[in-house]
């Protein structure tokens, strides 16, 4: 088969991120439509945190290759400094000394016909961009969040390193792909110069192997009395991801006898930042309708999304070219969802587009309380919208890995 030098810093044992399900999940399926994967990746000691649980779905016929790479905050700190030209563009900058010489290796043995490389790790592409420099090879680049934004990053010295790397990747690749419409579009404004054709976009999404295995023995999320139970699975960021107005909202609903521990119970699973949101919790009194969770393993978490009630969505107007790749496994498991978010972006159009319609501003208490009430109320007469099967379809990663496929073909 034809071979493609797949390099990402996220890909199994490390753990956390949904970063993690896009390259493995494309390097599991691109074997089916002609495409052999070699993925490049980070030591496993440069991860934050590691799990054997993914290890099993790298197809035995997946080449891997770890290179050295350390994690500059941990490895190369004195008292919780450590210099500023270590984690340049990231922290994980070191992980281009080790992967360059690996991957020329690579291309000298292996012939790969393509290079494809991933955020959101900067290094990733600086790396890809210096194997290309070298070779000649193809190169398509992965964006799933935007390498810069205004104010972001905010040191200014790491905004130009960040400004330089995503010019150079956008001229240099045959293809930028994204994961949004919106994402894409910023870029094409940005980089006027770069042709149309030249840009496009795989969603993320979600993988049918995984609901098969779990959906005849779900993890069950429903507690013994039988109220509504409500969750919301990964990180909920202070800012991108805000919990603040809903737990307000949520109290003020309590106060009011509207909704009591008895008839509804919310878990946040893996939302981090727990010490703050628990002092909120206390502050509105919903200690007892809102858990804060610790995080399971991929699949029991996928079971757990499959027998809940119903399903939580936070994504800020900041936020608006992004859409969190749990959607498409929200949509896949065909539960209601309760989407707190920004009327006007992108993850908003991505409900509208698959006919959900339980949708509330995420920055307004009221709207939330409003919005949950009734969200509750469709979920007991069951009326709250599902997507349909041949919506989330589409959605499938062993789809997604036929677009990328195409491009592969396209440009060999």
């Amino acid at each position: 088969m034809k071979k493609v030098l797949m390099i990402a810093y996220h890909y199994p044992p490390n753990r956390g991120g949904s970063g993690i399900l896009r390259t493995l999940k494309f390097s599991r399926y691109l074997t089916e439509y002609g495409w052999l994967p070699i993925v490049l990746t980070a030591n496993p000691r440069a991860y934050p945190k590691v799990g054997d649980d993914q290890i099993h779905e790298i197809p035995d016929c997946v080449q891997v290759k770890r290179a050295f790479a350390l994690d500059a905050a941990r490895h190369l700190s004195i008292k919780g400094a450590y210099p500023r030209c270590t984690a340049l563009p990231d922290r994980w900058a070191s992980w281009w000394l080790g992967a360059v010489p690996a991957g020329l290796r690579i291309i000298r043995k292996q012939k790969p016909a393509v290079i494809w490389s991933t955020y959101p790790i900067a290094t990733a592409h600086l790396i890809a961009l210096t194997l290309h420099r070298l070779s000649g090879i193809p190169w398509i680049a992965d964006f799933r969040d935007p390498m810069i934004e205004e104010g972001y990053p905010k040191d200014p010295y790491e905004y130009r390193i960040y400004r330089w790397i995503e010019r150079q990747t956008v001229n240099l690749s045959r293809f930028s792909v994204f994961t949004t419409p919106g994402t894409m579009r910023r870029h094409v404004e940005r980089h006027g110069n770069v042709p149309q054709t030249r840009w496009t976009v795989i969603p993320n999404g979600y993988d049918e192997e995984d609901f098969a295995a779990i959906e005849g023995n779900p993890k069950k999320a429903r507690s013994p009395s039988g109220c509504c139970v409500l969750i919301h699975n990964g990180l909920l960021y202070p800012v991108e991801r805000d919990p603040r107005p809903f737990f307000a909202a949520v109290g003020d609903l309590n106060r009011a006898g509207s909704i009591s521990p008895s008839t509804l119970k919310i878990i946040l699973r893996g939302s981090g930042n727990e010490d703050s949101y628990q002092d909120q919790l206390r502050r509105h009194g919903i200690e007892e309708i809102v858990f804060l969770k610790e995080s399971i393993s991929y699949r029991d978490a996928l079971g757990e999304t499959i027998s809940a009630d119903g399903l939580l969505l936070f994504q800020a107007s900041v936020c608006n070219d992004q859409i969190p790749a749990k959607l498409y496994e929200y949509l896949r498991a065909r539960r209601p969802i309760l989407a707190l978010t920004d009327l006007k972006g992108d993850t908003a159009w991505a409900l509208k587009e698959a006919g959900i319609d339980t949708i509330a501003p995420w920055d307004s208490k009221e709207a939330t309380a409003k919005g949950l009430l009734d969200f509750i109320e469709q979920i007991r007469d069951r009326r709250a919208p599902v997507a349909a099967r041949e919506i989330t379809e589409g959605y499938s990663r062993k789809a997604l890995a036929g677009k990328l496929a195409g491009l592969l073909d396209s440009v060999e």
